[in-house]
């Protein structure tokens, strides 16, 4: 059982490092969660909205202009929001592109405090070329998975379920129990709650099941 202390309050996270390579992330202890999504999906709306924090994680006019891996800290030690880079619009030559997946790739193949992705699709074009990218990574590595339709606010509401229900099908198909699928809107600040308590599960289990043993 969780003591009253195990809390996360995601208005206090903290900008704590930017990395370009593996060896440049902070230490690999604790856990942590990664944000990752084209770029225009709304990655930066969705955690500053997470956050109640407009300008945790900034957000480009220039879609692709992150290149970095960037770690947020939150109130409990040891625990990480991350920014991963996103590049699905980017105009920027091919050998950047292969650079950034690159080093996207041995974050998420050799990260040992990774505990989950928060992978943001935009609602209106769900499951493109980097979306299935992340979703094959997925698969492999049986890291779990929760998927954001994001800008639910830009569909009717009939529409949004429609493509939530379709792209949880197809999903769960591949990736039974280890995935999750939500709609959401930075705007209207919609699902905010439902993202944390999927967060909260993947932060605070190694927490909880130690403090049970106690």
């Amino acid at each position: 059982m969780s003591t009253p202390d195990l809390v996360i309050h995601y208005n206090l996270a903290r900008f704590e490092i930017s990395a370009a390579r593996l060896d440049q992330c902070p230490p690999d202890t604790g856990a942590e969660v990664a944000f990752a999504g084209r770029s225009n999906a709304g990655k930066s709306s969705a955690i500053n909205a997470l956050t109640q924090q407009n300008s945790l994680a900034r957000t480009s006019k220039t879609p692709g202009r992150t290149q970095l891996i960037n770690f947020f800290s939150l109130n409990i030690e040891g625990l990480k929001i991350v920014d991963l880079p996103g590049y699905g619009y980017a105009k920027v030559p091919i050998a950047m592109k292969q650079h950034w997946q690159r080093h996207l790739d041995a974050y998420l193949q050799h990260r040992e405090s990774l505990r989950g992705v928060v992978l943001v699709m935009d609602i209106r074009h769900p499951m493109k070329e980097f979306d299935e990218m992340m979703v094959h990574w997925c698969e492999a590595t049986g890291v779990p998975l929760h998927v954001l339709l994001t800008k639910e606010d830009k569909l009717k509401r009939g529409p949004a379920k429609n493509t939530m229900l379709q792209v949880k099908k197809t999903l769960k198909e591949r990736l039974g129990d280890k995935v999750s699928v939500q709609t959401f809107s930075a705007l209207k600040s919609t699902g905010v709650d439902q993202l944390r308590q999927r967060i909260n599960s993947w932060l605070l289990e190694d927490l909880t099941e130690d403090d049970s043993e106690a």
